[in-house]
């Protein structure tokens, strides 16, 4: 028997939406994706089935959303979209290397990866499904005050925060639970391609005076980036553990999801207020997530080693 606390869960879920309230105040943008929401329902109506397929499909969204208001490349789920686009390119020429044990369980956590974020999409323009976590990203698509580089954050925080726990479900799903098996270290061969691709990415949306901050604190913010990095998919792997050890619990998983897409979703806005980047990663490098879900379990959840 799984020891899950649900009136811990249910109570840790409403504490995080208030929370959430609190630091949002009246922020809000349009619902959907005018002008181009046709071509946007078109693109994502079937799923990719194959990484190149993920590749193909992020590239067509590449172009709706540069198109989307406030103005031309200036939409910032658009600035999101072009950082897991570079990302994914790298993970596709890695599928074949040495390193990779099992090609075929990355390539399938990449494409069920790939799908959480094209039904979020999908869901901002017909419903009210879409993730918190999501939200406080799409709900900013055409705010100038936010940054690209903010932009970008809130969609791997979203992400990896959210989806990876999933996805990896998705996969064992398909594949078979693991176990001790050799998936999680070509899990962990993602994190490499994090280190090399996000200093240049990180960059490549830095306003004037964020260059000038990178400049003074030379490699300090690559490397505090590497451990959210770290920490960020290591609680990722262990959050999936615990939702696989609930799947054939339905009340009790969606309670366990709908505390996840909280905590995400609040790590995301707190990106937007106080201190930033460093707020976010003080929040991960010290485990918050963790001690919200051992809350919820009502025990322990040790985090694995890499």
């Amino acid at each position: 028997m799984v020891e899950f606390d649900r009136g811990r869960a249910e109570a840790s879920a409403e504490q995080l939406r208030d929370c959430r309230r609190q630091l949002t105040g009246a922020a809000g943008g349009p619902r959907g994706w005018a002008p181009s929401q046709i071509e946007m329902d078109a693109a994502l109506l079937e799923p990719p089935e194959d990484i190149a397929g993920v590749v193909a499909r992020l590239k067509l969204l590449q172009t709706i959303l540069d198109a989307l208001p406030p103005s031309p490349s200036a939409n910032r789920v658009a600035a999101f979209n072009s950082l897991y686009l570079t990302i994914t390119e790298q993970v596709q020429a890695h599928l074949l290397g040495p390193q990779v044990t099992d090609p075929v369980f990355l390539e399938v956590l990449d494409v069920e990866f790939a799908r959480l974020y094209f039904t979020a999409l999908a869901s901002w323009g017909t419903g009210p499904d879409t993730p918190d976590a999501w939200e406080v990203l799409f709900r900013r698509a055409h705010d100038g005050e936010v940054t690209k580089l903010e932009a970008a954050v809130l969609g791997v925080n979203a992400h990896i925060n959210h989806d990876l726990a999933l996805a990896l479900i998705a996969t064992w799903q398909r594949l078979g639970h693991p176990g001790d098996g050799p998936q999680h270290p070509d899990y962990l061969i993602v994190n490499q391609i994090f280190y090399q691709q996000i200093p240049p990415l990180r960059r490549r949306f830095a306003t004037a005076w964020q260059m000038q901050i990178d400049r003074c604190v030379g490699d300090l913010d690559d490397w505090s980036q590497r451990i959210l990095v770290y920490t960020t998919r290591a609680l990722a792997w262990e959050q999936a553990e615990r939702l696989w050890e609930l799947r054939d619990d339905a009340d009790d998983y969606a309670r366990a999801r709908l505390v996840m897409d909280r905590v995400a979703a609040v790590a995301g806005e707190t990106v937007l207020t106080g201190a930033g980047l460093l707020r976010i990663l003080w929040l991960t490098a010290t485990g918050w997530a963790t001690r919200l879900w051992r809350r919820a379990r009502g025990g322990r959840v040790p985090v694995r080693a890499a």
